[in-house]
């Protein structure tokens, strides 16, 4: 049952966008409401099944569960499965996608072709996290392009067509080389079975290329392969530059989930391929991410300084976060990797309500414009209580769940390079630089602009959406162990098998030679 349960999850979505798109007809009042309602069932039916899967699944079992395996196409295998890491990301997008879909609820043209976007979008995210095959990773991972340039080139804002452009050809020209790389492991493995790939000893003898010996052979040149893909999709700095145009572009709806889950995708990855199939080159290459990320976490905290745009302001405040997460899982030990799978998580429902908190005040004053705004506690007091929760918690406040995926980032950066660990931790200065100015801009001050002296403050529906996500950043905030107790047992694994699998190749290396 529980194997069915990983298909239901995976897949109602797509059936349920298949239906609507199907049977239900006309663009009248009538079909675009029962086009909202759909998807909202589709998507709480969706929450509900991951909730009895993620009760059946064992957390002291550091292996895959639930695995699906058949025979598919080409000799190709359809393989699925989740352990203690993929689940949870799994559980964040159920439980995001029906706040992201009543978040939509004003949406008023081409509803039906919207909620199907973003259905489609859902079973392609859950496929990535479940995909224990590459063909089929590849495919899910490719294939969410899709409906994310369609929501942001069909709803986004006046240069919608260029940040759509921009999105799709960013992060696809980045997993072309990650195909390569795909096809090179099956040619050398046999195999695009991702558990037996993790298994497999990929050569890491240096070779020559063009005049040079490439330290950490086949395995160094994988690794870039799929670097490429993975630090476009995070996005790391300096290959950051289209987040903030997709973001500022998309309708709100769609930059949640962009922000929330689809960014995670990379950080996935990275735990999924990099550590686990290429233990020597994370190593060799480990310093040089922890620099990358660091200078992402103050470069672009500055750049966050200096921008007009709400939108933009919280996009590169997410590129900077998302240094933290770098930094921790090549850190390569539990407390980075803890810290980094938390800091993914919490990102999620503190950045997704960040976007929220925008767009709430752009439906009324269709601006972004920082200077636009002053004043609105005067007349939004909830809406000013829940912006500060979520600054607050964006800062890593103590008691939100910001505060513990930096802190146990930070822990495990520190036993790694303590330089790197000391310049990262600026940015917790800066993002609370960023984030107050913000808030103190928009929220506080006397309100004398005469277009603000009447806007409404937050509607029931506006409230309830923050509810849970107010909650959960709360509940993983007071008690972390919620997430640590899961993913625990699968991190000390990876950890283990990445710590044997450095001394073992240098051992092989010796010998070699």
């Amino acid at each position: 049952m529980a194997q069915q349960l990983l298909s239901i999850v995976t897949f109602l979505p797509l059936v349920a966008a298949a239906i609507m798109a199907l049977f239900l007809r006309g663009g009248d009042a009538a079909a675009q409401r029962s086009a909202k309602w759909l998807a909202m069932f589709a998507t709480l039916a969706t929450f509900l099944a991951s909730l009895f899967l993620l009760a059946e699944f064992d957390p002291s079992d550091p292996g895959m569960q639930f695995v699906v395996e058949r025979p598919w196409i080409l000799g190709f295998t359809y393989k699925m499965g989740v352990d203690g890491i993929s689940i949870l990301f799994v559980m964040l997008t159920t439980f995001l996608m029906p706040l992201v879909i009543w978040s939509a609820w004003e949406v008023d043209r081409r509803v039906k072709d919207y909620m199907i976007a973003f259905l489609v979008l859902e079973t392609l995210m859950i496929g990535v996290f479940c995909a224990l095959d590459l063909v089929l990773f590849y495919l899910f991972f490719e294939a969410g392009l899709i409906p994310m340039f369609l929501i942001i080139g069909i709803w986004g804002g006046k240069e919608r067509i260029y940040a759509a452009f921009k999105f799709f050809l960013y992060t696809f020209l980045g997993s072309v080389l990650m195909l390569v790389a795909m096809i090179a492991m099956y040619m050398d493995a046999g195999t695009t079975d991702m558990v037996k790939l993790m298994a497999h000893d990929f050569s890491s003898a240096p070779i020559p290329l063009l005049g040079f010996h490439i330290a950490g052979g086949m395995q160094t040149l994988l690794f870039l392969a799929f670097f490429a893909s993975f630090a476009v999709k995070m996005p790391m700095w300096p290959v950051h530059t289209w987040l903030p145009d997709a973001h500022v572009q998309a309708p709100t709806a769609g930059s949640v989930v962009l922000a929330a889950i689809l960014l995670k995708m990379g950080g996935y990855g990275f735990l999924r391929f990099s550590l686990p199939m290429f233990p020597v080159a994370s190593d060799l290459m480990s310093d040089f991410i922890f620099w990358l990320s660091a200078i992402a976490i103050v470069y672009t905290s500055l750049v966050a300084m200096a921008q007009s745009d709400m939108k933009k302001l919280i996009a590169y405040s997410s590129v900077a976060h998302m240094g933290y997460v770098t930094m921790g899982i090549f850190a390569a030990n539990q407390q980075g990797i803890d810290g980094a799978i938390f800091q993914m998580l919490s990102h999620g429902f503190i950045s997704g309500a960040l976007f929220l908190c925008v767009g709430v005040i752009y439906d009324r004053m269709h601006t972004r414009e920082i200077d636009a705004y002053g004043g609105l506690v005067n007349r939004m007091p909830a809406y000013a209580l829940v912006f500060m929760f979520f600054t607050m918690a964006n800062v890593g406040l103590p008691g939100t769940s910001g505060f513990i995926g930096e802190f146990l980032t930070l822990m495990g950066i520190f036993q790694v390079n303590t330089w790197v660990a000391m310049f990262a931790t600026s940015g917790v200065i800066l993002s609370a630089s960023y984030a107050l100015w913000l808030y103190r801009r928009v929220v506080f001050g006397p309100l004398i602009k005469e277009a603000l002296k009447s806007i409404a403050d937050m509607s029931g529906r506006e409230k309830a959406i923050f509810a849970p996500l107010v909650a959960m950043t709360l509940i993983l905030g007071i008690y972390p162990s919620l997430v640590t107790d899961i993913i625990g047992p699968s991190v000390s694994q990876l950890v283990e098998t990445y710590h044997a699998s450095i001394p073992a190749a240098e051992t092989a290396e010796v010998v070699t030679h």
